[in-house]
């Protein structure tokens, strides 16, 4: 086998690993699998090494099928909005805060407290789970972590400190643009939202994220580590569609809108970031998508496949109505106090018609979130990525609810085939990854959703 490419995809429940030929074929990958713990309902947080481990082990699991090919270089890819503290070595001083995590609720009133053109220069909703309100409650309630630190960093770059240990503490654009630190406008690091943050001097240098920032030894070789980038956006750089609507579908949901153009907005329905290729996309994004379907399928007795097979079983949901917001949301769909809930019930309900409304109630809250963004070509379709719309009910749900065709495009594991496709800029190469879809799905004639 020919050298490789590696892309690494930290994501909230597991970290994937492919290995891909110069010719963008995936021809190895790999999956180590992990939980985040709720030490409280409104935590959610994961001890640093937990991620080391999980990259070791899928490491372990890849490299048999590689054949002795070698590595040419490893990028990295990882969940957004997360903050882990880190000593100057980049050693995780605390458990990180992940994007789930809704304590820094209260901090939120720093961020209103901001001048208002300070406020509107970050162009984001004001949420608790990004890095910037988790540092202020973490300089609140743990501040001799915050004193230790050298740095505050996001998942990705605190896995990547720990493949290069003593390496330099950075990150990327795509990443530092999703913190509530970032002024949107200036397209840097914001000196009021810092303060907000008491995040002075912890704020890491951004980095381009093809730029090798040191080696990890892997087969016995030094392979160059690449700066990295965010999740959605490499999973856009790697869906390389000329789409202007694309929606995934994993544990939570995002639709995103590229070639978005930045303009001060305060406190707005949706998010805009920076994406991996100097420009910018929109984003409607909800905490609830296949995380609700796994906890309907635990409080039936379901597995996935069956969920879905039963759900393809009725016409409709029989009057059944299931709101998915488990966790609450951003705003902008439903607010952080939202709960979920089935309702529409009556004697003839059956777990099908259960499941059904499941996965209506999951693509009527995707259709609400797309109704936020910027306008978009109507007769032109929908991208699908995630692991959330394989099943062909999935994706006619989506269709019907969105008013317009969709497609699935059958890139597995595709933050972490941008990854490595960051790993071949590194190293001067244009690796173009090969892609397959599904057919068209037309939307069927219908009398649109209930409200979510």
């Amino acid at each position: 086998m020919p050298a490789v490419l590696l892309g690494a995809d930290l994501g909230t429940s597991g970290l994937k690993l492919v290995a891909l030929d110069d010719g963008g074929a995936v021809v190895a990958e790999s999956e180590a699998g992990y939980g985040y713990d709720r030490p409280a309902p409104d935590r959610a947080e994961i001890d640093v090494a937990v991620w080391r481990r999980a990259f070791d082990d899928a490491l372990a699991e890849l490299l048999p099928a590689l054949g002795g090919a070698p590595v040419r270089a490893l990028g990295l890819s990882g969940q957004m909005h997360g903050a882990v503290l880190v000593d100057s070595h980049g050693r995780a001083l605390h458990p990180a805060l992940l994007w789930p995590d809704s304590r820094a609720t209260a901090e939120l009133a720093r961020w209103r407290g901001l001048p208002a053109a300070d406020r509107a220069a970050l162009a984001n909703p004001l949420v608790p789970g990004m890095t910037g309100p988790m540092l202020a409650w973490l300089a609140a309630h743990e501040p001799a972590a915050v004193a230790a630190a050298a740095a505050v960093l996001l998942p990705k770059d605190a896995l990547r400190a720990s493949l290069v240990p003593g390496g330099p503490l950075v990150t990327d654009r795509s990443d530092a643009s999703a913190t509530l630190l970032w002024d949107v406008v200036a397209d840097g690091w914001s000196a009021a939202a810092a303060g907000a943050a008491s995040a002075e001097g912890l704020l890491p240098q951004v980095r381009e994220p093809a730029e090798v920032i040191g080696t990890v030894p892997i087969a016995g070789a030094e392979v160059p580590v690449v700066v990295g980038a965010a999740d959605t956006p490499l999973a856009l750089l790697a869906a390389g569609s000329d789409a202007d609507l694309q929606v995934n579908l994993g544990t939570g949901a995002q639709v995103l809108r590229p070639r978005w153009t930045p303009s001060p907005a305060d406190d707005p329905p949706v998010h805009g970031y920076a994406d991996a290729d100097g420009g910018w996309y929109a984003m409607a994004a909800l905490r609830n998508g296949g995380s609700a379907w796994t906890w309907v399928c635990r409080v039936l007795g379901l597995s996935e496949p069956e969920l879905f097979e039963l759900a393809a079983s009725v016409p409709d949901a029989g009057g059944a109505v299931f709101r998915p917001f488990l966790t609450g949301e951003r705003g902008g769909v439903a607010g952080p106090d939202d709960r979920a809930g089935w309702h529409g019930l009556g004697a003839s309900t059956t777990r099908a018609h259960l499941a059904r409304s499941a996965l209506e109630g999951v693509v009527r809250a995707i259709g609400a979130a797309s109704a936020l963004l910027p306008a978009s070509d109507p007769g032109a379709p929908v991208l699908l990525t995630g692991g959330g719309v394989r099943s062909p009910v999935v994706q006619q749900l989506l269709a019907d609810e969105l008013g317009r065709p969709v497609r699935r495009q059958r890139l597995r594991s595709a933050s972490a085939v941008g990854a490595a496709l960051l790993a071949a800029r590194s190293l001067g190469a244009d690796v173009v990854p090969r892609r397959a879809f599904g057919p068209v799905v037309e939307p069927r004639g219908r009398t649109p959703g209930a409200e979510p």
